[in-house]
């Protein structure tokens, strides 16, 4: 069987997986370890048992929903090609806002940069790519997303950010100009209205109680012991949650609080100065 037969083939048993056509190119580039314009042109290549087999078992994967990228193992954020695991968050293009902003309040006086639950590494190996003069500091709980976060620094070369357990606070032993994070921040209550994609990624790092806000709320009250003077503190949130977060930034002593949308357009990153002058 070739590729063009096997294309056929595959579509008329899963036509009901959106974009298959293209998801089932990006897995024969994967397992063929082509890129996709090689396997359009050659479409007549023929395909051994051995590979059908692996490809039939993704394709059966990809329609219980499975994400694709934790089938091949890697995804593309900031135009870097990350390896991500079912221990880590796939990174989301809306979470660039996040590091667009982080980026926009650095200075001379800005170097030292914490992130909060980094799961693959995403955000921090972002703004390494573009800024060597930061010293940045990655933690999470889950001692396998480290292991992975670990393993893209190393892959794309970049030697100025670190990755180690801590559980939000825990193992934070100084202070920083800048902490940011992309923390649970989805409500229990959203469940029903979640695509099963979303349930192959780690719950721990979705959820949150009260309403999706508890763990937002944690690090604004935690983040004032832990930013140096004037330091500025970014989340990710929920589309609706802007308020709520604004309230939390300004309970705990935060001022020049802004939010910024996401490319949809709705509310997706806060961000607030601490006041110890």
């Amino acid at each position: 069987m070739n590729i063009r037969e096997w294309l056929n083939q595959t579509a008329s048993k899963f036509y009901f997986i959106k974009n298959f056509q293209n998801e089932s190119e990006i897995l024969l580039s994967h397992v063929l370890k082509k890129n996709r314009i090689w396997i359009i042109v050659n479409d007549d290549f023929e395909l051994d048992k051995r590979v059908i087999k692996y490809l039939d078992d993704l394709i059966f994967r990809r329609s219980l929903g499975e994400p694709i990228a934790y089938l091949t193992g890697k995804k593309e954020f900031w135009s870097l090609s990350l390896s991500v695991s079912c221990d880590t968050l796939i990174p989301r293009p809306d979470t660039e806002i996040l590091v667009e902003q982080v980026l926009s309040k650095i200075n001379k006086n800005c170097l030292n940069i914490l992130d909060l639950g980094t799961g693959c590494g995403a955000i921090a190996l972002a703004l390494a790519s573009v800024c060597s003069t930061l010293n940045i500091v990655g933690v999470d709980k889950s001692k396998k997303a480290i292991q992975i976060a670990k393993l893209n620094a190393f892959k794309l070369n970049l030697k100025h950010v670190s990755f180690f357990y801590s559980d939000w606070f825990s193992n934070i032993k100084k202070k920083f100009h800048i902490i940011i994070s992309n923390p649970p921040y989805i409500s229990f209550k959203e469940i029903k209205l979640l695509k099963k994609d979303i349930f192959f990624e780690p719950h721990k790092a979705l959820f949150s109680s009260n309403n999706g806000l508890s763990d937002i709320e944690f690090i604004i009250k935690k983040s004032c012991n832990y930013l140096l003077k004037e330091g500025w503190l970014l989340i990710e949130h929920g589309w609706t949650q802007k308020l709520h977060v604004q309230h939390f930034f300004k309970k705990y002593n935060f001022i020049d609080i802004q939010s910024y949308k996401d490319y949809g357009g709705n509310d997706r990153v806060t961000a607030g100065k601490i006041n110890n002058k």
